[in-house]
């Protein structure tokens, strides 16, 4: 049998050179038939893992890992969590699907818990997050026309650089990551773009044809971006001047991920309609929705839009637990408790490796000095230390561990994000 020893709480494998080997053979099998049989669409880190239990992850080698992405706030509840789970077994010896053409009895309970846990009138349920975003502008532009009376084919949504809402051709049509774009077109029109935090483009990107402003609270991918605290505030009365929609895409920052239901009320602003998703599923299958009152969603009747999976009894036994967990359980306060700690310790590493570092809840953005080592370059330093984190932007990476992480753990896993950085100053001399 091979040795075990432990770095932190990463367990690694030592001793039987056979056995090491078979496990380094397995993780190069399993990568290379990946990138073989795979479209190329993703360039992951060189893990592969088996299992997951609360906010650690075990690789086929045996090797463990401190889960600080968590899925982008997929897997706000952790891996293998108990009651999501058994929610899960009910439902699948039940029924799992049967399209929207009937009621299931999960339908009703879900849609009232998370218009409740909301304070909004309707949900519109469907899958992924760039599905919730699509329903969202469908929702917009229709709105315009029968309520505002935009023109026909007219309407206009204002969003912000450095937005990520999915990567459809129309949400592409307004990113400006080239690689999200590029080589896609030709391109959805009727958006108009502002620099992200200026509420004054905004204002002045305003004019009859506005139906919506589509805006994430904060900016995930962009490295979690924290605008000023007057913008959405300032969103929120521009809108209602100019009779526009206030949409906020908490596909991310929503259900518990910055230590409130919605990241909107940090600064107690209440947009016309919220999208989610993500975290709505529990970790365990695709679930979004569309969330406002009847005069913003009474624009869409039957047969204007839809989906066979959206709102399945699976889909809404999920989400119901979620919403149950959210509102009873202490993961709210948790991510407040933990984001704390993230914060305290993460201003600690700005100019010692790291050029800014921005937090809200359980959420960082860590801009690491390029002359240093790039993100790609930092997360696999990271990963060998047993932490696993995602880059973005060139040198920036990004934490999003499980609300359920202890703060044992999340101090280890940030004791390593700091050893990492004293190696590169050392190293870099």
């Amino acid at each position: 049998m091979s040795e075990i020893r432990s770095l932190g709480q990463h367990t690694v494998n030592s001793g039987d050179p056979a056995e090491t080997e078979n496990a380094a053979t397995t993780t190069t099998q399993h990568i290379g038939l990946a990138e073989t049989h795979s479209a190329h669409n993703y360039n992951p880190l060189p893990v592969v893992i088996a299992e997951g239990d609360g906010a650690w992850v075990t690789d086929v080698e045996g090797r463990r890992y401190l889960d600080c992405l968590a899925g982008y706030s997929a897997m706000n509840f952790g891996h293998h969590h108990p009651d999501l789970l058994a929610a899960a077994h009910r439902q699948v010896d039940r029924v799992t699907l049967t399209s929207r053409a009937f009621y299931t009895d999960q339908f009703a309970p879900f849609v009232t818990a998370l218009s409740g846990l909301v304070g909004k009138q309707q949900v519109l349920p469907m899958n992924t997050g760039a599905e919730a975003v699509e329903t969202g502008i469908k929702v917009a532009r229709r709105w315009g026309y029968e309520v505002k009376g935009i023109p026909a084919d007219r309407a206009t949504i204002i969003v912000a650089g450095g937005n990520f809402h999915g990567r459809t051709t129309t949400i592409v049509s307004f990113s400006e990551d080239p690689d999200a774009y590029g080589g896609f077109g030709p391109y959805t029109p009727g958006f108009r773009v502002v620099p992200y935090g200026d509420a004054d483009a905004i204002a002045q990107a305003v004019d009859a044809t506005t139906a919506a402003v589509l805006i994430e609270p904060v900016q995930g991918e962009a490295g979690v971006i924290v605008p000023p605290p007057d913008y959405l505030p300032r969103i929120r009365e521009i809108c209602d001047r100019n009779q526009v929609l206030f949409i906020a895409d908490e596909v991310q920052s929503g259900l518990g991920r910055t230590g409130t239901v919605r990241a909107c009320e940090h600064t107690g602003v209440v947009p016309d309609a919220y999208l989610f998703g993500k975290a709505l599923g529990g970790g365990i299958l695709p679930v979004s929705a569309v969330v406002a009152d009847a005069d913003v969603l009474g624009v869409i009747r039957p047969g204007q839009h839809g989906s066979t999976f959206g709102g399945n009894p699976f889909a809404c036994a999920m989400g119901s637990t979620v919403v149950r967990m959210l509102s009873e359980g202490p993961y709210l306060a948790d991510a407040r408790r933990l984001g704390e700690v993230l914060a305290r310790r993460i201003r600690g590493f700005v100019g010692n490796g790291v050029v800014a570092a921005r937090s809200i809840g359980l959420w960082a953005g860590i801009d690491v000095d390029d002359s240093l080592a790039t993100g790609r370059e930092m997360c696999e330093l990271l990963a060998e230390r047993g932490v696993l984190v995602k880059d973005t932007h060139g040198s920036t990476i990004r934490l999003s561990p499980p609300l359920v992480i202890d703060e044992d753990d999340l101090n280890w896993g940030l004791d390593q994000v700091e050893a990492v950085l004293t190696d590169l100053r050392a190293a870099a001399g």
